[in-house]
């Protein structure tokens, strides 16, 4: 009897490449270790396929596909006004926005889910493009005043004593570059908890559960909460973030266009 044809199609291409793909146990099937890297090349492959296929058609009628981002829980409010003003210019792209920690969001590079993704720095850099976004300065936020602050902020060394709730590792991806600021200054916090919701963070401050360190983005986005603000003073005390995405893989027409958009808007920005 004939072999099925999709069984035919299969042993002509494992004759051509001269390893077996698929290990045959009964009437079912299993890939091999060849036959998995095999189908991963073949996905990649329909995957530049089809973007190529969207490029072409943009030269036609415009850019078109699907922007693909990952950013922190609080990213620098460039990003939302960049995908406003790219909405704008560009009506014909849809989004793909997940948000994640910074590692996540490096692991999702990685494994080509998302084009671009807005990190938290310091992250392993080597295999990547890096747009550096402006920094960022650091604040004390608590439910009372500081009395040995004044009005110009307050510094490291004077924070020693307070129970702080820092923002989250799974969060903002904030914790350990805040505690690595402390080390920096040689103090040792006095550190009551992290917590990834940064709601509850805030809620949590306004009530008097501790008091706590942000970005100025969280202040900016958050700016209706009756804290006492603290800009902390010492140097190499601002945090940076940056736009990567990865150096060896091809950007989709819609990522290319942010990136240079990204890149004009950059100038105007300050911490």
């Amino acid at each position: 009897m004939a072999q099925p044809p999709l069984s035919q199609q299969l042993k002509l291409m494992e004759d051509e490449l001269g390893v077996a793909l698929f290990e045959r146990k009964g009437r079912s099937m299993e890939l091999t270790q060849a036959g998995r890297s095999f189908y991963d090349y073949a996905v990649t492959m329909t995957k530049y396929m089809e973007e190529a296929i969207m490029e072409m058609q943009s030269f036609r009628y415009g850019i078109r596909g699907k922007l693909s981002l990952g950013i922190n829980t609080i990213s620098d409010r460039l990003i939302p006004q960049a995908l406003q003003q790219f909405r704008t210019t560009h009506p014909q792209v849809t989004y793909k926005i997940q948000q994640n920690e910074s590692a996540q969001l490096c692991q999702l590079l990685g494994e080509g889910k998302i084009e671009l993704a807005c990190v938290r720095m310091p992250v392993h850099t080597e295999q990547y493009e890096v747009l550096h976004l402006p920094q960022e300065a650091l604040f004390y936020i608590s439910s009372t005043p500081l009395k040995s602050a004044d009005e110009s902020g307050i510094y490291f060394q004077k924070l020693a004593d307070i129970p702080l709730l820092l923002p989250s590792t799974e969060g903002l991806g904030m914790f350990e570059l805040i505690l690595q600021k402390f080390r920096e200054h040689h103090v040792n916090p006095s550190i009551a908890g992290e917590c990834s919701d940064i709601n509850m963070l805030l809620e949590l401050v306004r009530l008097g559960f501790a008091s706590s360190i942000v970005p100025h983005t969280v202040l900016q986005l958050y700016h209706e909460h009756p804290f006492h603000v603290y800009r902390i003073q010492d140097a190499q005390s601002t945090v940076d973030s940056a736009l990567v995405w990865h150096r060896n893989r091809h950007l989709s027409k819609p990522a290319q266009h942010f990136v240079q958009l990204v890149q004009e808007l950059l100038p105007s920005r300050s911490v």
